[in-house]
């Protein structure tokens, strides 16, 4: 069950995913929050960086910086898709608890593997998070195949 305060949150990597789509890259965001407090945004930015690993979750991460180990215990990854095991991975290594999921239709790797480690998987099943993905899979295809490792 998700709350006002989620809802905000996921607002903000709903703003993140559309900023990254208006850079011609992929429309997915995240928010790293922390006792009410933001600690991070980011967003995919692989097109954008030219990088390998820079998803919305990865990038909100990474631009949370350097934090004590018990800040990241103690905090929410909201993310517009349900996380790749990679992104799922970088979570897990920080022991981020729970994990709150913008939508699942488009793409579904990890859900289950980050619930038998603990963490509280809350799927929105948000519309805008939706027609974000739909949009950017009818439009640009191909940067969607190589984000998640397939062939176009």
């Amino acid at each position: 069950m998700i709350t006002d305060d989620d809802r905000r949150y996921l607002d903000l990597a709903i703003e993140q995913a559309q900023l990254g789509w208006e850079e011609g890259g992929i429309p997915i965001g995240a928010a790293l929050v922390h006792d009410g407090q933001v600690l991070a945004v980011g967003r995919n930015r692989r097109i954008q960086l030219g990088s390998a690993i820079r998803h919305g979750e990865t990038d909100c991460i990474e631009n949370a910086g350097r934090l004590p180990a018990s800040v990241y215990r103690r905090s929410t990854l909201y993310t517009t898709l349900s996380p790749c095991f990679m992104c799922a991975g970088t979570s897990v290594l920080y022991d981020i608890p729970r994990i709150v999921v913008g939508e699942n239709v488009s793409f579904q790797a990890s859900e289950e593997w980050l619930r038998s480690r603990g963490v509280v998987v809350d799927v929105v099943d948000d519309p805008v998070c939706r027609a974000l993905m739909e949009k950017m899979m009818s439009e640009r295809p191909e940067l969607w195949a190589e984000d998640i490792g397939e062939e176009a």
